[in-house]
């Protein structure tokens, strides 16, 4: 907020929505709330996280009813989006995989982005739509999940992240705001923070905290948000123009008892086919595989050794069926 009063942010019309942070997580701790004069604004503070304001900012738009589309600027061509990104929950953990092509219409903008973005050591986030929409939200969710874990002491859930996001974006609904992120990540029950080792913060750590850290909701979570603020929790989604090849193999091959190895040949293949039938999708694919440990990276593969690996295999068949005939 001093940062704010420098830069003399806050006499900027923008700052017109603040929302409480405390909603985003079912919790019980109470918090002693007292008003302070900042001559602009009061905002609530807390005594308990030394004077850190207990609300989110987010910027506003005119009213939707009254907002005239003709005053936005708009691009001298359309632009079509494409990518492919999928991610699944088995017994092993979750499993997050996206292809590496940037594409603006037909043009290939870049062969090798990363649209797999890590936001802590337990959550990672796969991005489709602009490319620039993307990268300014994930940075600002990063950023907000920082924030939230030196208030508390301790990191928003990944439930709490996607509420948090949803919120943030419902505001620039109906607008060229283009954003689908899917949250793949695992709940701990462990307390983690930078001010861990500090005996002062751990005096003054209430019960009420650490009730809270063993949440029974702890385990993998798949959770996807869009920027008209929906938000959906389930076991598998794909997104992006490729996302239809890449169901075909995922219900086919997906099931709970697949081993590590397993998944990520299933992963790997989902995107492959994708990548071959999709034009705005391709040449590489990224692979995160999360657990309770954590995030894990596996090297980039280029998908046309893929593609000549499966022109091997139908080329053995052919062969074979000649020979048995």
């Amino acid at each position: 907020m001093a940062l704010e009063d420098i830069c003399s942010f806050k006499d900027s019309p923008v700052h017109d929505k603040w929302f409480s942070a405390l909603p985003l997580e079912d919790t019980a701790t109470s918090f002693n709330l007292t008003d302070y004069n900042l001559g602009w604004r009061r905002l609530k503070k807390s005594e308990r996280n030394i004077g850190a304001p207990l609300q989110i900012f987010t910027p506003s738009l005119p009213n939707s009813a009254h907002f005239n589309h003709s005053m936005t600027v708009r691009r001298p061509f359309p632009l079509c989006h494409g990518t492919t990104t999928l991610g699944f929950i088995f017994q092993g953990g979750v499993i997050a995989a996206a292809d590496t092509r940037a594409s603006a219409g037909g043009l290939v903008a870049c062969p090798a982005v990363h649209k797999i973005t890590p936001i802590h050591s337990h959550l990672v986030v796969t991005s489709s739509g602009s490319g620039a929409d993307c990268m300014l939200w994930e940075r600002i969710l990063a950023r907000e999940i920082r924030l939230y874990q030196l208030r508390h002491r301790r990191r928003l859930s990944i439930r709490g992240t996607a509420k948090l996001l949803s919120f943030m974006l419902h505001p620039f609904k109906g607008t060229e705001v283009c954003v689908a992120l899917t949250l793949c990540g695992w709940d701990t029950e462990a307390v983690t923070s930078d001010c861990a080792n500090d005996s002062s913060l751990a005096v003054n750590q209430d019960v009420t905290t650490v009730t809270h850290s063993a949440s029974p909701n702890r385990g993998p979570k798949l959770i996807y948000v869009c920027s008209d603020g929906a938000r959906l929790q389930g076991n598998v989604f794909s997104v992006g123009s490729g996302s239809p090849y890449a169901y075909g193999v995922l219900d086919g091959g997906m099931r709970w008892s697949l081993s590590k190895e397993e998944a990520i040949s299933l992963a790997r293949e989902a995107v492959f086919r994708a990548t071959h039938r999709d034009a705005y999708s391709g040449n590489n694919v990224d692979l995160f595989h999360i657990t309770a440990q954590g995030w894990s990276q596996r090297p980039r593969e280029d998908l046309k050794e893929e593609y000549y690996r499966e022109m091997e295999k139908r080329a053995k068949i052919v062969e074979k069926r000649k020979r048995a005939t």
